[in-house]
Order: C-alpha cells, then sequence, then structure tokens
C-alpha cells in the first residue's frame, strides 16, 4: 500500500489517498473490511471521478487477463485490460473494440463505469451497449448481471461512475473489420451553421464522424470547422496494430503556454493546413481515432494549473445551444484549445446515462483566465434550460443543485446501491461533491 496523490487527466483537484493493486480474489475482502474504498483505472477521467481523498484507492491494474476471442467476437476480460491490450490482440484478428473514446488507454473497468462513447455514438451507442455480462465486486458479495440479468443493477453500473461497485471482468462483444485501415472525407466548412446542417443531414452515411470547431472566430466566421467522417476500409492483407507514442512531454509547460494568442494562432494555422475537401483517403487507426495517444503526458502542455474539459450534450430541438456555447466563449476570449462537435443517439436505460438524441460539444478550457469560472456558470445555464447535461467523466465542478436537475433520477441509483452497499463503503470525490450519497 502506498500513500499517493491522485489527479485527474485534468490535474485541477488532487486529494491524497491510500492506494492499493489487488488482484480481483482480493477485492472483495477489502471491500468488507474498510470504510471508504473506490476503483480506478489509468486515471483518465478528467475531473475528481476515480479519487477518494482519505479513502482507499484500488487500482485495476493487477487484473490483466484476457481470454481468447470467441468465434462470434465475445471476449472475457479482466478490468484492468486496457482498450489497447484489446485492438492490440484483436486487430490482427479481424476484431476491433466496438466503441472507442479518443485515447486507447482506458481501463475495461473504467470505460464501464464511464460508459465512454466515441465518434460512433450516432450508430452503435455506447461502450455499454456493447457489453454482454459483468462480474461486480460489492460489500455485499460478489454479483454478475447484464442486460438480462440483474439490469437494473448493470445498467446502473453502467456509467455508475464506480460508486455501485468493483468491476471485476466483463464480457464484451467486439467489432468484426478486415482491415486496420479507415477510409476517411475530409471538409472544411466555413462556420458552424455550415457544418451542423451536413452532420444533421449527412452523418447517417458514415459510422464515425467528428467535427473540429475553432471557438475563437466571430461574426460570419464563427464556429468554422473541420468535418472528418469516415468507415473502414475493406481488406484482406494484414492487420497491424497501433503504435506507441515516439515522444512524451516530460515536464509541465509554463503557466499561460496556451492563451488566446497562442490558441488563435494555431486554429488559424490548423484550419488553413486542412483541405477544403479530401474524399476516400486511407488513415490508419491509430491516426483515426487516437491522434493524441502519440504523444504521452499531452496534458502537461496546460500547465501546472492543468485545465478543464466541459462537455454537454443537448437534444436536437435545442441544437441553438451549441450556437450559443460557441458565440459566448468567442466574444469572452476564454480560450478553448481544442473543441470538439459529434452525433449522439440514445443513451443507456442508465440513472446516470449522459448521451441524448442530439448534439455534444467537449471544450478543452486553460486554467488560468478570470473569465472562466463565469463562463462555465454560463454554459451550466444555457445547458440546462436545453434539458441538457454534462457529463460526470469530464466533471470538475458541477454544484449538487446542478447536477440534480441534470440528472433527474439519480435516487434511482441511490436506491440500487444501497441494497448492495448500505453503509455507503463505495464513494469519491465525485460524489462527495455532488452529494450524490445517502446520509
Amino acid at each position: 500500500m502506498s500513500r499517493e496523490k491522485l489527479y485527474g487527466w485534468g490535474r485541477t483537484a488532487p486529494s491524497v489517498a491510500d492506494v492499493l493493486e489487488p488482484t480481483a480474489e482480493e477485492v472483495t475482502g477489502l471491500l468488507r473490511t474498510s470504510t471508504h474504498v473506490l476503483s480506478r483505472g489509468l486515471g483518465r477521467s478528467y475531473g475528481d471521478a476515480a479519487q477518494l481523498a482519505g479513502g482507499l484507492v484500488l487500482r485495476n491494474s493487477a487484473m490483466t487477463v484476457m481470454d481468447e476471442i470467441a468465434p462470434d467476437g465475445s471476449v472475457w476480460v479482466d478490468a484492468g485490460v486496457t482498450i489497447d491490450d484489446v485492438i492490440r490482440v484483436g486487430l490482427p484478428l479481424g476484431w476491433f473494440v466496438p466503441v472507442t473514446p479518443g485515447t486507447r488507454q482506458v481501463s475495461i473497468g473504467g470505460a464501464i463505469a464511464a460508459d465512454v462513447h466515441g465518434k460512433n455514438h450516432h450508430v452503435d451507442g455506447s461502450f455499454g451497449h456493447h457489453v454482454r455480462s459483468l462480474v461486480l465486486a460489492t460489500p455485499t458479495g460478489t454479483i454478475t448481471c447484464g442486460p438480462t440479468e440483474r439490469a437494473e443493477l448493470f445498467w446502473a453500473t453502467v456509467g455508475g461512475m464506480g460508486l455501485t461497485g468493483v468491476v471485476l471482468r466483463a464480457q464484451i462483444q467486439l467489432l468484426a473489420v478486415t482491415s486496420d485501415k479507415v477510409v476517411v472525407d475530409t471538409t472544411r466548412f466555413a462556420n458552424l451553421e455550415a457544418v451542423m446542417h451536413e452532420m444533421q443531414t449527412g452523418d447517417h452515411r458514415y459510422r464515425y464522424s467528428v467535427a473540429w470547431v475553432d471557438c475563437m472566430t466571430t461574426g460570419s466566421a464563427m464556429g468554422r470547422a473541420i468535418l472528418t467522417r469516415g468507415d473502414h476500409a475493406e481488406g484482406t492483407g494484414e492487420r497491424h496494430s497501433p503504435r506507441d507514442a515516439k515522444i512524451g512531454v516530460p515536464f509541465s509547460a509554463p503557466s499561460g503556454l496556451l492563451n488566446s494568442l497562442s490558441i488563435r494562432a494555431f486554429n488559424e494555422l490548423w484550419f488553413r493546413m486542412a483541405p477544403k475537401q479530401r474524399l476516400g483517403e486511407e488513415q490508419s487507426i491509430g491516426a483515426f481515432f487516437h491522434p493524441l495517444d502519440g504523444v504521452r503526458d499531452w496534458n502537461r502542455l496546460y500547465g501546472r494549473r492543468g485545465f478543464v474539459q466541459y462537455q454537454f450534450a443537448v437534444p436536437d430541438s435545442a441544437s441553438e445551444t451549441v450556437v450559443e456555447a460557441i458565440k459566448l466563449l468567442a466574444e469572452s476570449r476564454v480560450p478553448s484549445f481544442l473543441a470538439v462537435l459529434k452525433r449522439f443517439g440514445a443513451g443507456t436505460p442508465g440513472p446516470l446515462s449522459f448521451p441524448m438524441p442530439g448534439w455534444t460539444l467537449a471544450l478543452d478550457l486553460p486554467v488560468g483566465p478570470a473569465a472562466l469560472p463565469g463562463v462555465l456558470d454560463q454554459l451550466d445555464t444555457l445547458v440546462l434550460a436545453a434539458g441538457g447535461r454534462v457529463y460526470l467523466a469530464k466533471d470538475a465542478r458541477l454544484d449538487p443543485a446542478t447536477f440534480r436537475a441534470m440528472y433527474p433520477r439519480f435516487e434511482e441509483l441511490l436506491h440500487i446501491k444501497h441494497q448492495i452497499d448500505p453503509t455507503t463503503v463505495i464513494t469519491s470525490d465525485l460524489a462527495r461533491r455532488l452529494e450524490l450519497i445517502r446520509k
């Protein structure tokens, strides 16, 4: 056991906890004998979801067994197996993960807890839609559950931010592919209205779609964007796994390096470098899905103060909220180094499910500008008024009242949790901040 300061990927709200890396067999005993416990994967949630001040944090890095992939593409894996591991084993055999976020460095346990999504949510849903079964350790015992077996507990665990128990193993349904390439169409759009129209009318033709949006421009060029859409290529040759990162960021950059001037200059260069239109380009799996994995510890570029990633979802009927959010950022001059716009399909039956049919916008906002807290509060107001919500895996600052308004079914989670964790052994810094625990 070690005493460690734990951060989210945004590096904004650390806390100190005792940390262990138990085997699956040891987890159940620890849940019975400890007061406050939380499981943790690779720490890629941006806020405080995988932290527990003064408690016991169980890293799943010792649970790394991956069974042989079945002929139908299903596979049992330990919670500490990563999306990267699954791709490295599965891709040469003709299998790919059904859903991947922007990084491969996510454990399967973490992917389930955050119910991660990717560029294909409008077609394939989130990660939880492809989990057939899971084994969950709770303070009252180990439980196997799935979409048709103890379904209420299963869907509370998918997207439940680790608050129902410790995922030990899961059975995942993989996607059959014949190539390690993606056929990609790239188009540049002069403003936000144009790219949103194209996504709303044309994304159904592609499995994967994502738009980079410039949040620093105003007027007729507000929200100019680069839309990238693709599908798995057909092929008969060898399928190669993605390459490891060749470079890394060895130390935190000076605070303020990513400011309105530097980000404005970068955005201008990035937009001009993109083709007006390029169709049918073959890209590697790594380049298309996980470009940031090419740089280790890229979050250090934001400096010691870190950054906030603010991601929200709103229904199609409130698409104007996306426009208002980007207008707010552009006019306030709060810089966003990365703004990603995607289409969403339906969420899961889970009480803390984030997606909804419509839009999701993710913003990387360096900590530092004096206007940032006020802008974030204004974004909360816009999203809440639209019937939307903020993604808890990215959140570092929501207050309890706003959370409850965005997630009105949270009491369902508490009811399920009380049955398997009546004394609230399992909790987190996020749960404490949002008062998402039964006293």
